[in-house]
């Protein structure tokens, strides 16, 4: 074998490793960024399942797929490129766009339990926004329009969160975590949101379980619990995901107005967490969250109490007047068209 051709696989051995190297490097740092994230994550599962309850079964899993495309696409096609745009062009524009995305997560929550508290008010706001539908597959589209909004939320925090842990590289380096990132915490979620939402069905399967064994009798009381458990779990869940929606929403409000010199409502919430868990030395991380998730919770309320009346009377009519005036300029193009 010649000298040269030795040297050339050097060199393409020495290339193989460094790109092994990196690689490493780049799912390490996913990873780790996938990891400070992982807050949000929870509350993304969380929130997800409420938007399948009430459907037939054989609709559950193709309404998960719709959410999930749609997700991918909010974070590969939609906030990995503005992200990085955003970073280099212009960085103090993503935390009052965060901060809108909150107040949006918390007008969704709270007119939730508005819906539970005063129903026919939470009506007649719902028609007022024009969100009242009758027909099944136009609900169906609403709640998976609904879903993926909501998760557009979630995802512009998740990569936000994971764009601040990266350290400074190329931004093909940046936009790989990126997607790394946001394609794991897209199976994540939504493969464990599809085992939720169907382990009724799983548990069915089980009960019937014909065996004589002890393994089958165990087999069928695991089906039956399942099946006798899942709807009151579901139940819960859809509240801890309305809860998330606040108090993630919450959150995002806080920390943008620390970020802008505003810092008394996080120091607040902070200082409550950390007197709560030295008085009661039990779990006190534990305790520490739950005080400073409820803090964010009760910016979240307020937020979204704001925002139901500004959504009503100003955002409401000049939508629907935005509107009134696309079939006239269209009638207006076309008229000069033809001219």
């Amino acid at each position: 074998m010649s000298v040269g051709l030795i040297a050339l696989l050097d060199d393409i051995a020495a290339l193989a490793k460094v790109a092994a190297a990196s690689l490493d490097d780049i799912a390490g740092q996913a990873a780790k960024a996938g990891a400070k994230a992982a807050g949000v994550v929870i509350d993304d599962a969380a929130v997800t399942p409420r938007y399948v309850t009430g459907f037939s079964a054989a609709r559950e899993l193709p309404i998960i797929g719709k959410i999930a495309l749609g997700s991918l696409k909010n974070k590969l096609l939609i906030l990995l490129p503005a992200a990085l745009i955003l970073s280099l062009v212009a960085p103090q524009a993503i935390t009052p766009l965060l901060m809108i995305g909150g107040l949006y997560l918390c007008y969704e929550g709270v007119e939730k339990v508005y819906g539970l508290v005063l129903p026919h008010a939470a009506h007649a706001h719902e028609t007022a926004l024009e969100t009242t539908s009758l027909d099944a597959k136009s609900v169906e589209d609403e709640k998976v329009a609904g879903a993926i909004k909501t998760d557009f939320i979630l995802s512009a925090e998740i990569m936000a969160i994971t764009l601040a842990a990266v350290p400074s590289g190329s931004v093909f380096t940046q936009a790989l975590i990126l997607a790394v990132v946001g394609l794991g915490i897209t199976v994540l979620v939504y493969g464990g949101v599809a085992l939720i939402v169907k382990a009724d069905d799983v548990g069915l399967m089980l009960a019937r379980v014909r065996t004589a064994s002890a393994m089958g009798a165990f087999l069928r009381a695991i089906g039956k619990g399942l099946v006798t458990g899942m709807p009151y779990f579901l139940k819960v869940l859809g509240i801890v995901g309305t809860a998330a929606m606040i108090w993630v929403g919450g959150g995002i409000i806080v920390h943008g107005l620390e970020a802008y010199g505003i810092s008394g409502p996080a120091h607040l919430i902070h200082d409550a967490g950390e007197a709560t868990a030295h008085a009661i030395p039990v779990l006190p991380s534990v305790l520490r969250w739950i005080i400073e998730a409820a803090g964010a919770g009760i910016v979240g309320i307020v937020a979204g109490l704001i925002a139901i009346p500004v959504a009503g009377y100003a955002v409401s009519p000049i939508w629907r007047y935005l509107k009134s005036l696309l079939p006239r300029r269209r009638k207006e193009a076309l008229a000069d068209g033809k001219k």
